[in-house]
């Protein structure tokens, strides 16, 4: 076009799209995950003239040649909802439609919706692995991260550990070998099965069944007539002893025992013997009677059979002797009482809370205590991010230009860790756009200037002409 309107114009395009860029970074600031983009211009192919020194050429404008985006990663702002996550490196958080189609963003603002679904503010799918709880192994392919199924099951007790001191002062309150089982009346329709003057002291540890239901498991110690010995009795509510046979008196009378103490008030030897329910003893060996080096009992509160349940009272067999552990029970000149007490087993439970790690793994806190790992968030990435394609909603969708996604957890093969309770923020710097907008505004000004200038020119020409 003549006297240069034609590179007039072109400069106004470019610097128009230059603005719609600009504007379009500044729009969303505050838009989470979002990753600003810059226009970038190239000179149009010059036109070739003759002049007096042979061929020359002459500039034809300027044209858009590019559209590129900055995916350096925003600040992390702190939040107050769990499932808000941050990417703190490389990686896209992967999210799936209704339809199956896959979304890549960096936008981490997710909430369960009511069908225990991890979704994005509109409605797509978080996917991850399934964890295995035991291992805590990723298995399966990726799938939506879904925890409306997830139940804590209940654990049938294997172990009871109770540690006490019993005061080395007390007296022999149940006279006779084998004294305090035999003070022992699971028949007593009153329902003192041992009474209140037959032993020294009592401790009660809470166990569960292969169905979660609780039990309270009883350890009474009185001493024996041997220096330095205690007799014990492991024992269990009467009605709620379902052992094959168990009858009369030896109802909830599960096993008995001694325990020998040094000069220092430490364990030296144990012994046990069990009860079959009927009043049959049969002594516990320590060649072929341990479990991990202690003593078990058996109970069954369902009637299905009898199970083993160690009974760790702070000291273990190794084969040649007694080794008492960092806590154990002991016998001291102070008044009995309990030191420690637990044990293995704990009933059903329902999903109370969750927390991602920084590896993405998302645990859940159960209603019995318990927390069980249940997913792991999965992260992807590109050889070529520029090549992924915008769809609106802070989301990408992978292009042949991008390359092959690579799926990885969080903190491996090259992917950031996930940060919990936070978002990352747009990475749209102000002050740059505001400068680029300045320039821009100065350029679209002196573009205008020349097409004035050269519809002056034209229109002079066109005065002289008529």
């Amino acid at each position: 076009m003549i006297f240069g309107m034609g590179s007039a114009l072109s400069a106004l395009d470019a610097f128009a799209k230059r603005m719609k860029t600009s504007a379009n970074n500044v729009a969303n600031v505050s838009t989470p995950g979002f990753k600003a983009s810059e226009t970038l211009l190239a000179d149009i192919a010059p036109q070739d003239i003759y002049t007096g020194n042979g061929s020359s050429q002459v500039g034809r404008g300027t044209a858009v040649s590019d559209i590129s985006q900055n995916f350096e990663p925003g600040a992390l702002e702190g939040t107050d909802s769990e499932t808000d996550l941050a990417v703190g490196g490389q990686g896209y958080f992967m999210v799936q439609d209704s339809g199956g189609s896959r979304y890549y963003t960096r936008d981490g603002h997710f909430h369960f919706d009511q069908n225990g679904n991890l979704v994005t503010s509109n409605g797509y799918n978080v996917q991850g692995w399934s964890v295995d709880p035991q291992t805590g192994a990723i298995q399966g392919t990726l799938q939506n991260i879904n925890v409306n199924n997830f139940t804590s099951l209940p654990t049938q007790t294997t172990v009871v550990r109770t540690m006490v001191n019993l005061d080395s002062q007390a007296q022999n309150n149940s006279a006779g070998p084998n004294g305090l089982s035999a003070a022992w009346d699971g028949d007593n329709p009153t329902g003192q099965y041992l009474g209140e003057n037959a032993y020294e002291y009592q401790t009660s540890v809470r166990v569960y069944d292969s169905l979660g239901n609780a039990h309270n498991v009883n350890v009474s110690f009185d001493k024996s007539e041997t220096n330095n010995e205690w007799e014990y009795i492991v024992t269990t509510d009467p009605a709620e002893d379902r052992r094959a046979g168990v009858s009369g008196n030896n109802q909830g009378l599960l096993a008995r025992g001694t325990i020998q103490f040094n000069s220092s008030g430490t364990v030296t030897g144990m012994s046990m013997d069990l009860n079959d329910g009927a009043g049959n003893w049969t002594a516990q060996n320590t060649t072929t009677d341990l479990e991990n080096g202690h003593f078990t009992f058996e109970a069954d509160f369902l009637g299905s059979g009898a199970a083993a349940v160690e009974l760790d009272l702070g000291s273990a067999y190794n084969g040649a002797a007694w080794v008492n552990g960092s806590s154990s029970s002991t016998q001291y000149a102070a008044p009995s009482h309990t030191t420690f007490a637990n044990s293995d087993g704990y009933n059903a439970g329902d999903l109370r809370a969750i927390a991602v790690s920084n590896d993405g793994v998302i645990s859940g806190s159960y209603t019995n205590g318990q927390v069980m790992e249940l997913y792991q968030v999965g992260l992807a990435k590109f050889n070529n991010p520029q090549g992924l394609q915008k769809e609106g909603a802070n989301l990408y969708t992978a292009t042949q230009a991008a390359g092959e996604a690579i799926y990885s957890q969080p903190g491996s093969n090259g992917m950031g860790g996930i940060v919990s309770n936070a978002l990352e923020q747009s990475n749209t710097d102000l002050g740059r756009e505001f400068v680029s907008m300045i320039l821009i505004d100065k350029g679209f000004q002196a573009n205008l200037a020349v097409l004035k200038t050269a519809d002056k020119m034209v229109g002079d020409l066109i005065h002289i002409i008529t």
